[in-house]
């Protein structure tokens, strides 16, 4: 690179080389390029000798100035202002490619429009998401996990009702049959003890008594519900199955505490990446039993 230091009108360069011109190559940087290749200071930055932070040292409060100097003196808010894209790529030599901290007690990162984040916000239930928190904490939400059958490669996703118990359900309408087979994923997900079926007939009055139940599927007695003569099965209902899972501790509904932070299953850890449930200290019987 070049090494001659220079004064122009159209580049000055401090500190010998020009890194922006290869060495044998002509100047192509544009008119107004300034090369500096030690620290800048912009402003009283209260730095010394060689004690500065960075490459580029910036204040907002001005240097002093001498009783007989007229010019006006530096009066702005902004440290710097940036007018057009900037893109920060960060190194390792800090732990942060970009901290901010201070600012006023409104707000000490203000962002006008979208905000999108590619990785993970650890924000937790602060300042004004609180709100929005308390929102979504009284609607349903949806829980999606490994598949427990499938293994790798697949997932499974499901929407939680809210109750006393980790309870999932299983609905829909029986027709011409006395068996409800539930999903076949059941076996590996719910307590089989903590079953219940809930039936409903259709059109006419029907004596729907449940003969057996696992996870696997739902028996009513045919009984009455079945045509003499033909064969043909009776029955038309809706029904609703429910069950509490038994991949997760059961749910501890009440504790002391002033948030959710205190709630006393250390292996509860919503952010976790793969959280473990199975401690036997907190292992147990279901919520609902009922065999």
């Amino acid at each position: 690179m070049s090494s001659v230091p220079r004064l122009n009108a159209d580049k000055i360069v401090v500190g010998g080389n020009d890194v922006s011109q290869p060495i044998g190559e002509s100047d192509k940087t544009p008119t107004g390029t300034a090369i500096l290749n030690g620290p800048v200071v912009c402003g009283k930055v209260n730095k010394t000798q060689n004690n500065y932070e960075g490459v580029l040292n910036v204040s907002s409060n001005s240097a002093p100035q001498i009783s007989l100097d007229s010019s006006p003196k530096l009066n702005v808010n902004l440290a710097a202002k940036v007018d057009g894209n900037m893109t920060v790529e960060g190194d390792s030599k800090t732990a942060n490619a970009l901290l901010i901290s201070g600012g006023s007690s409104v707000d000490t990162v203000h962002i006008v429009g979208d905000l999108f984040v590619s990785g993970s916000i650890d924000g937790d239930n602060k300042g004004r998401l609180a709100e929005r928190f308390g929102v979504a904490d009284s609607k349903p939400k949806p829980f999606d996990l490994k598949h427990p059958t499938k293994g790798e490669g697949h997932r499974l996703r499901y929407a939680c009702i809210e109750g006393p118990e980790v309870g999932v359900y299983y609905r829909g309408r029986l027709k011409g049959s006395n068996i409800i087979e539930l999903p076949y994923y059941w076996k590996n997900l719910v307590h089989e003890d903590s079953i219940t079926v809930q039936l409903q007939p259709i059109g006419k009055n029907q004596n729907l008594v449940i003969e057996s139940f696992n996870s696997s599927y739902v028996v009513i007695e045919l009984g009455a519900n079945q045509d003499f003569l033909t064969g043909e099965i009776l029955i038309d209902c809706f029904y609703h199955v429910y069950a509490e899972r038994k991949d997760v501790n059961p749910l501890i509904v009440e504790y002391e505490g002033d948030s959710w932070e205190d709630y006393p299953d250390p292996n509860y850890k919503p952010d976790a990446v793969n959280p473990r449930y199975d401690d036997p200290k907190f292992s147990g019987p279901p919520n609902t039993i009922t065999s």
